[in-house]
């Protein structure tokens, strides 16, 4: 079944990449998306069936080379059922959604075939980034991990006429090759330190790699904290963390399902997964988990200033992604490993409907991305409306926190952001702030996103208005499906993700927390009080890799953050009215002021319009800069010393000794008699002066 859930994508890539010409265009991608809808199918029922243990499902050895042994495996844990189940089930739905889409599309001539090398472009990129999550190594996962790069890039430039695109397509490729570099050193150093780049082998010699150092830029470094370090720096690459997001927003460029299969479940979750399936590593990296903390917190600080003024639909939602993945950082680099798979697993459902939400109103407004262009829209496209509106809800943090203690009740991005920001006040002060202060700024840019799509009055084209009209029923079947989970995914994951301590333990395969009465080692310091009527245990000394994630014993983030103060699990929800009632007054009630704001802070403006000016300082420290030098390479290198003193050497050489030949070649016998005899008396001069010595 593992096999099948793996396999199946890349057998639908090669039906529509090659088969098409023999099966026709249609049928070939009705079979590669029936069999992501069969991945998807045997994901959910490997997930709910699963026992919370470890198995390692062996395929065939891949590579074998001196002592590095390579299989080609399945590791399924928790974890990887976990990602599996939003993996296939977006990646399906994208696929189902594409074919409404992406039928009459209007950057494509008539007669031009493209639907196929779309679908197998997705259903390659689904299968890469199954590889990576299923992966029982670390070159297993790297060759995931290239893959989804590659992936993305054919799909982020699949418009290949506009050179915008294009010019995409190379940023996100170049951004994150910065990125795997780092991810590629900190594999080295594992199989530096450890000989072996088996996650089992590395999970159980944690220890000893925390008390190793590596000498690297000629310094010495704890070997744990200076992997840690580089992994993160791939992750920040693939999950677009502030210093590396700049292509995150240019990403927008490729079809909307390729927004939606990037942004909601695949290429971007890919870096928190990487924090998560590394935590026996991460536990034992305290100074590069406060690093990870750092860059969560400004990334969602960051892209939710940025997300306040853009003005294109699909770049809001975009910049609310990297807001989000800042979120699931902060949870991962405080410990809580299993709040960020929280958040990971609700977010892909409601970002994901958000993209196709959006996707559907450029289909409506004819490719029309500009809000500013909208307006009234919500009597047009109602199935879209009430999608997206449940979609604004999921992600503002919609709910009851009165009820928080007990049983939470609301959207999913209400229990599993509040589940992050009350570790976060627990673990960081400084990020839990700047965490609230972020979920008012999105509540904000995603109510100013609604009203200025769904409702007022109609502003733009006017042809275009008057004729919008809901999008077909493959576009809007997939919304329906996704707004479920946005509405209950929250309520029904709760417990395994954010509810006792024990319950966690379970979900995820943590064997070795038992109750205090039945504890024969328990660490000094390591008891947990009971809570709520549950039974007070001990988390004894964990086997780093036993479990799906690795908790250590002093690792009581998820047990302290059930305790913290009202307000504080109040927070959230007030933030979130704040935001409203800002977005409210704004673009309803006084729609001018947002003009006038823009006029009297027009430096503040233009610098959130500006992105923080990334892509300008960027181009002033690094393109430019490489540009120059390959101009002098190519004017003083190739053009002066080569063109000009090279050959120019050989164009004054040559000809003087080609007349010299050509005098030689006189034809007559009699000359070349002559040149052997010299040729003769030099050999036997040689052969004598040689045989005297």
């Amino acid at each position: 079944m593992e096999t099948i859930i793996l396999f199946a994508p890349l057998v639908g890539a090669l039906i529509c990449g090659f088969g098409w010409r023999f099966i026709g265009e249609t049928a070939a991608c009705v079979i590669a998306t029936g069999l992501l809808f069969l991945s998807a199918a045997l994901s959910w029922i490997v997930f709910l069936g699963h026992d919370g243990e470890t198995h390692v499902i062996q395929l065939f050895r891949w590579i074998e080379s001196g002592s590095l042994l390579t299989d080609w495996s399945i590791r399924l844990d928790r974890l990887t059922a976990v990602m599996l189940i939003v993996v296939t089930t977006v990646s399906s739905l994208v696929h189902l959604y594409s074919f409404g889409y992406m039928d009459h599309d209007p950057q494509w001539r008539e007669g031009e075939t493209y639907r196929p090398r779309f679908f197998a472009y997705l259903s390659f990129f689904t299968f890469a980034m199954l590889a990576l999550v299923t992966a029982d190594n670390l070159l297993q996962l790297f060759f995931g991990w290239e893959g989804v790069g590659v992936a993305s890039y054919l799909l982020i430039g699949f418009y290949w006429r506009k050179p915008s695109a294009g010019a995409a397509a190379m940023k996100a490729f170049i951004a994150n090759r910065v990125g795997d570099f780092g991810f590629l050193l900190g594999i080295f150093a594992l199989f530096y330190v450890t000989d072996s780049i088996d996650m089992g082998t590395i999970f159980a010699l944690t220890p000893e790699i925390a008390e190793t150092t590596i000498r690297f830029m000629w310094t010495d470094w704890n070997a744990a904290e200076l992997i840690a370090f580089l992994l993160f720096v791939g992750a920040m690459g693939k999950s677009a963390q502030l210093g590396l997001h700049v292509w995150l927003p240019d990403a927008m460029e490729g079809p909307t399902p390729v927004s939606a299969l990037i942004h909601a479940a695949t290429m971007v979750t890919a870096g928190v997964f990487l924090v998560c399936r590394m935590s026996p590593l991460m536990e034992f990296a305290p100074t590069a988990m406060g690093f990870v903390v750092v860059i969560g917190a400004a990334s969602a600080f960051v892209a939710a200033t940025i997300g306040l003024v853009q003005n294109d639909i699909k770049r809001v939602i975009a910049y609310s992604t990297m807001s989000q993945l800042g979120y699931m950082f902060v949870a991962a680099g405080l410990g809580a490993y299993s709040v960020a798979m929280f958040h990971l697993l609700t977010h892909a459902f409601f970002k994901a409907m958000l993209f196709l939400g959006a996707g559907s109103v450029i289909h409506a407004m004819h490719h029309e991305q500009d809000m500013r262009n909208y307006g009234g829209l919500r009597t047009k496209i109602p199935l879209t409306f009430w999608a997206m509106l449940i979609g604004t809800l999921a992600i503002t943090g919609v709910g009851i926190p009165l009820l928080y203690v007990g049983f939470p009740i609301g959207f999913a991005g209400f229990v599993s952001k509040d589940a992050i920001i009350e570790v976060a006040y627990v673990g960081s002060t400084g990020a839990f702030w700047v965490l609230v202060a972020a979920a008012a700024m999105t509540s904000f840019y995603s109510w100013r996103l609604m009203f200025m799509t769904f409702f007022g009055t109609p502003r733009g084209d006017k042809h275009t208005h008057e004729h919008a009209h809901e999008s077909p029923t493959t576009m809007t079947a997939p919304l329906g499906v996704l707004a479920v989970g946005s509405v209950l995914a929250g309520m029904v994951f709760y417990g395994p993700f954010f509810g006792s301590q024990e319950k966690v333990d379970h979900f995820f395969g943590i064997t070795d927390t038992v109750p205090a009465a039945h504890a024969t080692h328990a660490i000094p310091g390591a008891a947990i009080a009971a809570t709520e009527g549950d039974e007070a245990h001990e988390r004894l000394p964990q086997v780093p890799g036993e479990g799906a994630i690795f908790i250590g014993p002093e690792n009581h983030v998820i047990h302290e953050a059930h305790l913290v103060p009202a307000w504080v699990k109040v927070s959230p929800f007030v933030a979130m009215l704040l935001g409203l009632g800002a977005a409210w007054l704004f673009y309803i009630r006084r729609p001018g002021l947002p003009g006038q704001w823009a006029d009297n802070l027009g430096p503040l403006y233009r610098f959130l319009l500006n992105k923080w000016y990334f892509d300008e300082i960027y181009d002033a420290v690094f393109v430019r800069p490489a540009k120059a030098i390959g101009r002098f390479f190519w004017k003083k290198g190739d053009g002066s010393t080569i063109d000009g003193s090279i050959n120019g050497l050989a164009m004054g050489i040559v000809p003087t000794a080609t007349r010299w030949l050509n005098r030689a070649q006189s034809g007559y016998v009699f000359t070349y008699a002559f040149a052997m005899v010299i040729g003769l008396v030099a050999l036997i001069t040689w052969m004598t002066i040689a045989a005297g010595n």
